[in-house]
């Protein structure tokens, strides 16, 4: 059976599991154990099937799929129906423009308000600064993605879509995290409609019974488990204000970067 690697709190994750769901293709959800992973230990969270050792990993028999935009593209290809992809090449374009934008300026501004607020990384006026920097960032981010909504009753256009899929994992942390969408907006309302689908409904359940799982999770920055500091998020990181909490990472040996590939 199709087996995907993954967190229930990554939003990379949720967006595959999101697609899975919606085309109603059975699969196997395993979480990989990261420390595992980062040493060398998991036997199938390998540099060799996932070079930055990042989730999600889609494994179809033989073929191992990494990085969530090229899983996307690889269900779309291997299961083309239902279709996520709108079928004008233009529109095609548009939601994977949206994508790259949620993929990396607005997942970086969630990660980033989560990694200061519930991973305790700073306190005090550095703490206020970068969450205020973050606030402003947001509300700018969700005012762009509700001018791309447009009168569309889905950002994929007539129907839900990948463009919604992409769209939902930033809008709807961010939303968690106390920055919502503009009261009475469109964006407001695609939200409330997103959280009512089948599949939303079924990773927002995960994802508390993952909480509340007295495991070792990323509550704060002592344990095992490394934060990954990607590109987009050490750009925003220190764009923020928050060069001091990097330093201190490193320090601390409690962040990583991507590993080198040989």
């Amino acid at each position: 059976m199709l087996k995907l690697l993954n967190i229930p709190i990554s939003p990379f994750g949720t967006k595959v599991k999101m697609a899975l769901l919606e085309k109603g293709i059975p699969f196997e959800a395993r979480e990989p154990d990261l420390e595992a992973a980062q040493s060398g230990r998991d036997p199938e969270l390998t540099g060799s099937a996932s070079p930055r050792l990042e989730i999600p990993l889609l494994i179809d028999g033989d073929v191992t799929v990494f990085d969530s935009t090229v899983i996307l593209e690889y269900i779309e290809d291997r299961w083309p129906e239902p279709a996520l992809l709108p079928a004008a090449p233009a529109e095609r374009a548009r939601v994977r423009m949206l994508e790259d934008v949620c993929d990396t300026t607005f997942e970086a501004v969630v990660w980033g308000i989560y990694e200061v607020t519930a991973m305790g990384r700073v306190s005090g006026p550095v703490k206020d600064e970068i969450l205020t920097h973050g606030a402003s960032q947001v509300a700018g981010l969700n005012a762009w993605l509700e001018r791309a909504l447009g009168d569309r009753a889905w950002f994929n256009g007539e129907r839900f879509g990948w463009g919604d899929l992409a769209v939902y994992p930033p809008v709807n942390n961010a939303d968690q995290l106390g920055h919502s969408p503009r009261p009475g907006g469109r964006l407001e309302s695609w939200l409330a409609a997103m959280r009512e689908r089948p599949s939303a409904r079924q990773l927002a359940t995960e994802l508390t019974e993952w909480f509340a799982t007295p495991l070792n999770r990323p509550t704060d920055t002592t344990g095992t488990w490394k934060r990954l500091y990607k590109a987009h998020r050490l750009e925003w990181m220190i764009d923020a204000g928050g060069i001091d909490v990097v330093v201190a990472g490193l320090r601390d040996d409690n962040i990583r970067f991507s590993p080198a590939i040989a």
